[in-house]
């Protein structure tokens, strides 16, 4: 070893492992897919979720009750610091606020959040307020109204 090995920071990417190229690279012959079986074959690989022939974990476990998911109401989430861009008595919608890029669409309802400060009067129709960002809002002047 010599000292610029030492000193020397390294690489942003690391070169690739080459298989198969002989025995004396290390990753000749079976190149790291040992001797034989499934996983040894190229182009064969089990599906997703698949444990050797095991019952899967997903067969396992009971399925049976319900379940809220397919009922669950998703939020589009936006926080009252993102809404200052807006001009004063403007009527903010969840259309105007994703137009605008504030937030991304994960719903058809809009949850306005009460991180940050508000120091415009606007009226902000949403369909939840967190009752720090209602307080908030009517401080400043604003109105918080109920879609319903």
């Amino acid at each position: 070893m010599q000292i610029h090995d030492v000193t020397q920071k390294g690489f942003k990417h690391k070169p690739r492992k080459r298989l198969g190229r002989g025995s004396g690279s290390g990753t000749g012959k079976t190149a790291g897919r040992g001797h034989g079986g499934q996983r040894s074959r190229s182009g064969d690989h089990p599906r997703l979720g698949f444990e050797g022939g095991q019952m899967p974990l997903y067969r396992r476990i009971p399925k049976r009750g319900f379940t809220n998911a397919r009922f669950k109401k998703h939020y589009t989430l936006v926080n009252l610091e993102a809404l200052s861009i807006f001009a004063e008595g403007t009527e903010v919608t969840l259309e105007m606020v994703l137009a605008r890029g504030l937030a991304r669409r994960t719903g058809d309802l809009l949850k306005v959040l009460g991180m940050g400060e508000l120091d415009k009067k606007l009226t902000i129709k949403a369909n939840k307020f967190s009752a720090s960002a209602k307080a908030k809002i009517e401080a400043a002047g604003g109105e918080a109204s109920l879609i319903v």
